[in-house]
């Protein structure tokens, strides 16, 4: 006799938590009760910056049951992302997904906030949102939003697939609406490999004050790409980057590096990551000509 439906998705899902248990670590670095991580890499487990109260002596429990000690060699306030470093490279990475979340998605929370082994909780994607500050001084180009209920120790835990493939990191550092979201991989990946190497994610700034205009379809030509809208620069800050590029008053910012800047939330994800600090081209329409600026761009 075949299997219903319904107990094939049951043994799909079920199936799908244990291979992403093996990639699903518990991490304990705070007073409280323990979080979860992801494995990185071998040597490297990714976690919420927010459950990592301190640097040294971190036990990490992997999904074959295996303890070791960990420490923390980077920390994202921003995105909430902290990476810490094993002092063996036992770990097994995760799995990314081959494909990006989607609305209506069934999806997977995991969590192993103890030994006793993994949890999870089955939900829906029901919004994909960004970019978004984060009110720490950050910005997420992406997140992920679902119906999930998020359990005490499911920070730093996958967001996962009918596959038991990695969608993204969760984290209640700072919800939406005092929810828990998901980093998508993309993102969580990024930020970690820049932690990894780094310790820190660095984030720039040009010095100037501007409000989103519409550009005419005159203007749009000239870019050779679709792009509505720009940033009129209606302030400049003495001695900053973009004065002393020779940016002027009344320029209408619309790129940074070849990429189209339609709003000050993209403008501050530009200015982030490996720019700082080095001369980065700028497209502003000065007079309804486009020029291109050279701007040394600041480290906040």
């Amino acid at each position: 006799m075949s299997k219903n439906i319904f107990t094939e998705l049951s043994d799909a899902m079920a199936n799908a938590a244990e291979r992403a248990g093996s990639y699903t670590v518990l991490v304990d670095a705070r007073r409280r009760f323990p979080a979860s991580g992801i494995a990185f890499a071998k040597d490297m487990i990714l976690t919420a910056g927010h459950v990592v109260e301190r640097e040294e002596d971190i036990k990490i429990l992997l999904g074959d049951g295996k303890e070791l000690t960990a420490r923390l060699v980077g920390r994202d306030p921003g995105t909430d992302l902290a990476v810490l470093k094993l002092d063996s490279a036992s770990a097994a990475p995760a799995s990314l997904a081959k494909s990006p979340a989607r609305v209506g998605q069934f999806v997977l929370a995991l969590g192993r906030p103890s030994s006793n082994g993994i949890e999870t909780s089955f939900g829906t994607v029901n919004k994909i949102g960004g970019p978004v500050r984060t009110g720490r001084g950050g910005m997420l180009e992406q997140y992920i939003k679902t119906d999930i209920v998020s359990y005490p120790g499911f920070s730093g835990g996958p967001l996962i697939n009918g596959e038991g493939e990695l969608l993204g990191i969760n984290t209640s550092g700072f919800g939406m609406g005092g929810e828990a979201i998901t980093i998508p991989t993309d993102v969580a990946w990024k930020v970690a490999e820049t932690l990894a190497k780094h310790g820190k994610i660095k984030r720039g700034f040009i010095g100037i004050r501007s409000q989103t205009v519409n550009l005419s379809t005159d203007v749009q030509s000239q870019l050779n790409r679709e792009e509505e809208t720009g940033l009129l620069v209606v302030g400049i800050e003495k001695d900053s980057p973009a004065e002393k590029a020779g940016m002027m008053i009344g320029d209408i910012l619309v790129g940074v590096a070849g990429v189209a800047v339609e709003h000050h939330d993209e403008l501050f994800t530009r200015l982030s990551g490996d720019v700082v600090g080095k001369p980065t081209p700028m497209e502003v329409l000065r007079g309804g000509v486009l020029q291109s600026l050279n701007v040394v761009v600041g480290e906040r």
